[in-house]
């Protein structure tokens, strides 16, 4: 029987993908402090101690680098949904999703959602890895939202795509950074309330 050869990657192969995670892991947090519009490329390759030469030999826009930043975090979304005790309930899990969104907001791990209009929402959307992670976890929170509303646990007479989005806006939320900014509440307290008012205010009357 013959096995399967595993090749290791060379020394040169590693080197570029540590210096590719840590361009990603700088543009996220760009993403997360400035927003795309205030993000440039200047800083991005200044912080991570490369030329912009270089960076553009790993991506070769600006818009290239926030949507790899970008598909690092759906797909941190995706392991994130599939850790998830299969036992839970459909509201436990959802509650669950929508904390781990506020955790990554308060320590500054959160991308700002592009505009509209932004150059940077053309390229998501034709970005495939990207496209194929949003629907994934749509899906699978969209399913959790119509068995917690059969279950009288969300309000059914709401659209369950409202729903979504209203737990997606979780991911922008200004609130967090007020609260946050106010010094009044522990990181923890702030999650809590921000989940109470999110959950609560969609409790069936």
């Amino acid at each position: 029987m013959n096995s399967a050869v595993v090749t290791k990657p060379s020394f040169k192969q590693r080197m570029l993908q540590a210096r590719e995670d840590a361009i990603v892991h700088t543009v996220n947090r760009l993403l997360a402090e400035k927003g795309f519009d205030a993000m440039t490329v200047d800083e991005v390759a200044a912080q991570v101690g490369i030329a912009k030469a270089s960076l553009y030999k790993h991506f070769p826009s600006k818009e290239d680098l926030a949507a790899a930043a970008m598909v690092r975090l759906m797909r941190q979304a995706q392991d994130f949904i599939a850790q998830l005790p299969s036992e839970a309930s459909a509201l436990d899990n959802l509650r669950a999703v929508v904390r781990w969104v506020l955790q990554l907001k308060l320590a500054g791990d959160m991308p700002t959602l592009p505009s509209q209009n932004s150059s940077l929402r053309a390229t998501l959307i034709a970005n495939r890895d990207y496209m194929d992670g949003l629907m994934d976890v749509s899906d699978r929170m969209g399913a959790w939202i119509e068995a917690a509303q059969a279950q009288g646990q969300l309000n059914p007479a709401l659209p369950a795509i409202a729903i979504l989005y209203t737990f997606f806006a979780r991911a922008c939320d200004s609130v967090v950074e007020f609260l946050q900014t106010g010094g009044l509440f522990t990181d923890e307290q702030i999650i809590e309330l921000v989940l109470t008012t999110c959950f609560d205010g969609l409790k069936p009357r």
